[in-house]
């Protein structure tokens, strides 16, 4: 009779031992899972800048040979109206960039009146053509 309390007693303590937690438990969660905190005015700021970069990335892989093949759109948007600048683009890959800087500007609008952003209100002149300069397409300014 005392094994098998004795076995019984064995089994409830080590039963009472075992986690229920899985190991991914203790894992960190992934920064797009996490709640937005305190900073969140930061962290959209961040994703923002994320957003365009990757913009700017993309556009970088290409080399501006002939400044025909180039062409420019506002991007961003001030508080007050108005782009905050201009980027260019090559014409061949509009449909994929020309979506993604649309989106940025929507995004900086909201982020815009989310947080009561302010600005100059300063005219961003439309450039007034492109030239190629080490591969790179630029901006005239003129």
């Amino acid at each position: 009779m005392k094994i098998p309390a004795l076995a019984l007693c064995a089994v409830l303590f080590m039963a009472s031992c075992s986690s229920t937690k899985t190991p991914e438990a203790n894992l960190p969660k992934d920064i797009s899972e996490r709640p937005a905190d305190e900073n969140s005015q930061k962290y959209d700021q961040a994703q923002l800048d994320k957003m365009r970069a990757s913009i700017e990335s993309e556009i970088l892989k290409e080399k501006c040979t002939d400044a025909a093949n180039w062409t420019f759109s506002p991007i961003g948007a001030k508080a007050c109206g108005g782009p905050q600048s201009y980027i260019a683009y090559p014409k061949d890959k509009e449909s994929e960039i020309l979506p993604k800087i649309n989106e940025y500007t929507e995004k900086v609008k909201a982020f815009n009146q989310k947080y009561g952003i302010t600005s100059d209100c300063m005219m961003v002149n439309e450039p007034s053509g492109i030239k190629c300069n080490n591969g790179k397409a630029e901006l005239i300014n003129s």
